[in-house]
């Protein structure tokens, strides 16, 4: 972001509301027009074709006896194969973290670094409105990657398998993907505040990129330590069922699996359930397909989890924002 907010015709940075658009306008361009976006691109391209191909390869393997299959197109989302063993959903929970970091680790601090912020500050612009404009911008990039990343699964899909998504799947695959935009939203925000607080880009780039590694790489263990403690399995009777409950809130905290766990209800109308499998589930399920508002009914914990995660994140980050003195 430069001085060139100031050529911007006066009644519009004048209108209400106004100068965040002016701001989120020109960091949109920036962004689209940056290496770190063709680079990002590239990569969750590369990783996405990859998982897609073989996904899809092996659907065409059975596709003689999948007449039946509930919702044949999703599966290129859900599938697991041999070459790759993790199905597209859990690809996407662990690398589009990168999107909302990348694009959020230096949207304050950067501006500092490079003595932008006070000549930025002084035009015609609120405060507020530049770190909202900056937010809004990252969130347009994200939704542009996203939207492009699932248009291009289903295009590799209707090519390889020769199945065109019903409208059913396609609704899914709208919610879904807002929900995808969410998520990184949040590793955006995490971004931001980390930017707010933080003088060195390279310090805001590693903190959020270090709770990604750990959550990503290291969660399931920490959670399962940290339950041992809180509900140990001691052999008692109920013992090990205590344990597992307590592991599996605890995991909650993490954004990873909360989009996890919610991706996999909306993109799988056969599943009807989150949080543990118990026997006493198991007993009282009813084997059948839910459509979207029966997914949407059970998926919506998760879902307004992450977002009340994001809202807060960005608020801490706007309020240590709007108390920061900026100095020429």
């Amino acid at each position: 972001m430069t001085t060139e907010t100031a050529r911007e015709p006066r009644a519009v940075l004048d209108a209400p509301g106004g100068g965040w658009r002016v701001v989120a306008s020109k960091e949109l361009a920036d962004h689209l027009y940056s290496g770190r976006f063709v680079v990002l691109l590239a990569v969750l391209g590369i990783a996405t074709a990859a998982a897609v191909f073989a996904a899809s390869g092996a659907i065409r393997e059975v596709a003689q006896d999948a007449e039946d299959v509930t919702a044949l197109f999703l599966k290129l989302f859900t599938v697991t194969t041999d070459p790759v063993p993790f199905p597209l959903i859990i690809f996407v929970s662990l690398l589009a973290p990168l999107l909302g970091i990348m694009f959020g680790f230096d949207s304050v601090n950067g501006e500092r670094a490079q003595g932008t912020l006070p000549r930025l500050l002084s035009q015609p612009i609120h405060r507020d409105e530049v770190i909202l404009g900056k937010f809004v911008a990252g969130i347009g990039v994200i939704s542009i990657m996203l939207t492009a990343l699932v248009a291009f699964v289903a295009g590799i899909g209707i090519f390889r398998l020769g199945v065109t998504p019903t409208l059913a799947e396609i609704s899914r695959l709208v919610v879904w993907l807002v929900f995808a935009i969410v998520y990184v939203a949040f590793w955006q925000a995490l971004a931001t505040l980390v930017s707010v607080r933080t003088n060195r880009a390279a310090t805001s780039a590693l903190v959020p990129v270090g709770i990604w590694l750990v959550l990503a790489l290291f969660g399931t263990f920490l959670f399962s330590a940290v339950a041992d403690v809180i509900s140990p399995d001691d052999g008692a009777q109920g013992a090990d069922l205590a344990n597992a409950e307590a592991e599996y809130l605890i995991s909650q905290i993490s954004p990873i699996t909360l989009f996890q766990e919610g991706s996999t209800v909306l993109l799988d109308p056969e599943v009807g359930y989150t949080g543990l499998l118990t026997f006493e589930r198991v007993d009282r399920a009813i084997v059948s397909e839910l459509d979207l508002l029966q997914s949407l009914g059970v998926v919506w914990p998760p879902m307004v989890a992450l977002l009340a995660m994001t809202a807060v994140l960005f608020a801490l980050a706007y309020v240590s924002f709007m108390r920061q003195e900026v100095r020429a």
